[in-house]
């Protein structure tokens, strides 16, 4: 029984190893060619003997990545704190107050995630367009709440109900506390692991968004960073060492949070979604 352990052990271990590299080799394939030198034309598999870490400057300054960062920074940003403030007060009464209301619209957020975003995208378009908000961070910032917001409120939930005890609510309020006081000071710092895995699912999300960006941010001064890099990537198809340093300095920020936040993500998401 134990060698039989152990042989699915390593089978499993040899699986993930295989499935680690396999993601992996984009990731190479794009550094090497970030690195190579104009008209360096070897092969991509091969590393380049001389770096040009020039290609860096080079595709910000060709790209405007600068204005795109600020504008995808502010956007996902903004969306998130929205998301959070939002998702965690709506999800609070409908984890802990069992009404026939409650289970409605729970059902309700439920069904609206099945939804695809984009069968949305005709009458959005024609309502920013009235209200005036076209070619704004604002629009996007909404957008994405609205998008992600049901989610949100689903992984909090979940998390509320399996996780946190009413007994730490009981007792607070026995001490005086209101409920939005129970919820600010009691419920709330015990949301580290989900909130973590909002932060994560939607931040990524937000900052990789072309969909709804390519048709609400058309305007230079408030482009995203993936509508920039289409664009660069249409002037630079014979520059490909370009365009995938830009597309390398595009992805960093979501890279690091993933790392400072990984070890919180999977408690948040198995927690928010299996006793949901």
């Amino acid at each position: 029984m134990k060698n039989r352990e152990k042989r699915s052990r390593i089978l499993l271990t040899g699986l993930a190893l295989f499935i680690t590299l396999l993601h992996l080799v984009p990731f190479y394939i794009l550094i090497t060619t970030a690195l190579k030198a104009t008209g360096d034309f070897s092969s991509k598999w091969a590393f380049p003997t001389k770096m040009e870490f020039a290609n860096f400057s080079q595709a910000w300054e060709q790209a405007q990545l600068g204005t795109a960062f600020v504008n995808t920074t502010l956007i996902t940003a903004g969306a998130a704190m929205l998301l959070i403030f939002f998702g965690a007060m709506a999800a609070y009464p409908l984890a802990r107050m069992q009404t026939k209301l409650n289970k409605v619209v729970y059902f309700i957020f439920i069904a609206i995630m099945i939804i695809p975003p984009l069968t949305a995208l005709v009458p959005l378009y024609k309502m920013v367009v009235d209200i005036g908000l076209m070619n704004t961070r604002t629009v996007a910032v909404l957008n994405n709440l609205a998008a992600f917001l049901p989610l949100t409120i689903f992984l909090y939930a979940g998390f509320i109900r399996s996780t946190i005890p009413k007994e730490l609510e009981e007792a607070a309020k026995i001490d005086g506390a209101s409920t939005l006081v129970t919820f600010f000071r009691v419920v709330f710092p015990l949301l580290k692991p989900v909130t973590a895995t909002v932060l994560i699912i939607s931040c990524v999300f937000i900052w990789n968004d072309y969909q709804f960006s390519i048709f609400f941010l058309q305007d230079k001064s408030v482009q995203t960073l993936t509508v920039a890099l289409a664009g660069f990537f249409g002037q630079n198809q014979n520059n490909l060492n370009l365009v995938a340093s830009a597309a390398l300095m595009s992805m960093a920020p979501m890279t690091i949070l993933f790392l400072f936040l990984q070890k919180y993500f999977v408690a948040g998401l198995s927690s928010g979604s299996v006793k949901g």
